[in-house]
């Protein structure tokens, strides 16, 4: 069985979308990852940190998961990061009414003894210095070092960035982030400057749009199911990024081809995730749900052509 290493954050969000409104609920990025990265057969651990105010029903959620928690670290008398939302119509886009960092300003992440072997590390969302630490506590080369960021980094940390990007094998951002992080509008050529910063693979998610993979001169694509009813975006990035990790960590195979079928998994939980809010959707997602799925991708996808 293959062990994934999960680094980001377990938080509190509270979402607005036109389909209604959330108090406090479970979010954070290592927890969508953690989540979906259950669907498969895989030892998995979060590195996290929370405050006292984290209630231990959520604890509980992600431990019948089977996810090693000894690396969540719960700081007494603190608050758990917090962030607060309001997307617009067209779901793409979203305004942040808070973010409230908490015990997350002084995170200082120390890997659990029995994952520095881990053979895929799954860097979520979290400050360059802190991914580039867990990075540095690993006593075995990981056979996968797949890393997320966005835009907030590019703005605030990005030479950070971009020493962490030279040590990792796969990123995953956003097309606009990719731009960003390059000055290239074309995502081909965006592509092609980020594998010279480092990484051998470059996916680039695009939302309902779907998600590219490239590879040196290779490109896949692979499309966003069409869905009737998206209530919340909010951990579909988080929940690709875990579903794509979790299956590489638990095949053990990291060609190319393999990385296609990764991002197929990766997009086909993404798909689960935004159908109710927060994890709640993926709190309760059975593996027959999942294999039905994988089956519209593949109908959605697959034709033959006939070359004159």
């Amino acid at each position: 069985m293959g062990k994934l290493l999960i680094v980001g954050t377990v938080a509190f969000d509270a979402i607005e979308t036109p389909f209604g409104k959330t108090d406090k609920i479970l979010g954070g990025a290592a927890t969508f990852i953690g989540l979906a990265a259950s669907q498969f057969d895989v030892e998995s651990a979060i590195v996290s940190v929370v405050g006292e105010d984290f209630p231990e029903e959520y604890i509980n959620l992600l431990k019948t998961k089977n996810i090693d928690l000894t690396a969540l670290e719960i700081v007494k008398g603190g608050k758990t990061f917090f962030w607060e939302g309001k997307y617009h119509n067209d779901l793409n886009s979203r305004d942040t009414i808070t973010t409230e960092l908490n015990v997350l300003a002084d995170f200082n992440p120390i890997v659990p003894e029995n994952f520095k072997d881990a053979n895929v590390v799954m860097l979520g969302n979290l400050h360059p210095s802190v991914q580039m630490s867990v990075i540095k506590q690993m006593t075995k080369k990981p056979d996968l070092i797949v890393l997320d960021t966005m835009n907030f980094w590019m703005d605030n940390a990005l030479d950070d960035l971009k020493e962490v990007i030279k040590e990792i094998d796969v990123i995953t951002i956003n097309d606009e982030e990719a731009r960003q992080l390059t000055n290239e509008y074309s995502l081909v050529k965006a592509a092609a400057a980020i594998h010279k910063m480092g990484p051998k693979y470059v996916v680039i998610k695009k939302g309902e749009h779907g998600a590219l993979l490239f590879h040196d001169e290779e490109v896949f694509f692979a499309p966003a199911l069409p869905l009737e009813e998206v209530f919340d975006p909010t951990g579909a990035g988080d929940t690709f990024a875990g579903g794509f990790a979790g299956y590489l960590a638990s095949t053990n195979n990291i060609s190319f081809s393999n990385l296609k079928n990764a991002v197929i998994h990766g997009s086909n939980l993404a798909s689960f995730s935004v159908e109710k809010f927060g994890t709640a959707r993926m709190e309760d997602l059975k593996r027959e749900e999942v294999n039905k799925r994988l089956h519209q991708f593949k109908t959605l996808t697959q034709f033959d052509i006939k070359l004159t």
